[in-house]
């Protein structure tokens, strides 16, 4: 894997998220109450709702347009759709986002 610093976990809310734009599309950094950190696709499946600005409990997001809920460990949602998930992992405060997972994400 090759990591690439994303910035300082206290950059993201926490129970918040930040969004990180790449070449391929934006990728959703969500925080919980635990100072845990998850990277996912930040756009909703079904209607295309920013992730990002939807609501961090647990270890899930919900999307702020349907309310759909979708597992930041898997991506799974509540009600059938998936997103992707990234690698992801804090050092010493910095965000490190896999890029070797990113280049492999799909450009559609």
């Amino acid at each position: 894997m090759t990591w690439i610093d994303i910035g300082r976990i206290d950059d993201i809310p926490v129970r918040g998220a930040r969004l990180v734009k790449t070449h391929l599309g934006c990728i959703g950094l969500f925080r919980t109450a635990d100072d845990e950190v998850f990277a996912a696709a930040d756009t909703c499946p079904h209607k295309g709702g920013p992730l990002s600005e939807g609501i961090v409990h647990g270890q899930r997001v919900t999307c702020p347009l349907h309310n759909a809920v979708f597992d930041l460990n898997t991506g799974q949602g509540t009600d059938g759709y998936q997103i992707d998930t990234y690698p992801v992992r804090v050092e010493n405060g910095r965000v490190l986002l896999d890029a070797d997972a990113l280049g492999k994400r799909s450009a559609a």
